[in-house]
């Protein structure tokens, strides 16, 4: 029974995701889905690969996420998961990507520039 690993990622967060075969648990740094993500929107996020490929009681997940915020954490399991099954059966890639689920989203938060209060934003001007 091997492992199989991948990393995915989104905005701060990063997510290395290992599935193996077995009875559908999904474990998020030591804690179950619903513990770790409480919103039935975000669980939904992560099942989303799984529930394409008709596969969500088929393996075990483990993933470790660092970083980020709650959404851009569950986009990056989402990614990982997509990764990771497609390196288990090349066949799923066309079905994952037709989804979108393949594509890593690489919008982040634009830096803060100096001499301003935010990355675009100016202080009010004033003519006199």
């Amino acid at each position: 029974m091997e492992v199989v690993n991948a990393v995915g990622r989104r905005k701060a967060a990063i997510a290395r995701v290992f599935i193996k075969e077995g009875s559908g648990n999904i474990t998020i740094n030591d804690r179950d889905l619903k513990v770790y993500f409480p919103s039935p929107l975000l669980q939904y996020v992560v099942l989303q690969p799984l529930n394409t490929l008709d596969v969500a009681g088929k393996y075990d997940i483990t993933i470790n996420l660092v970083g980020g915020g709650y959404n851009g954490q569950a986009s990056a399991a989402r990614l990982g998961i997509a990764r990771a099954l497609v390196k288990l059966n090349p066949d799923d890639k066309s079905a994952l990507k037709a989804e979108g689920f393949m594509t890593r989203d690489s919008r982040a938060v634009e830096r803060k520039k100096p001499g301003r209060p935010k990355a675009r934003k100016r202080f009010q001007f004033s003519k006199r």
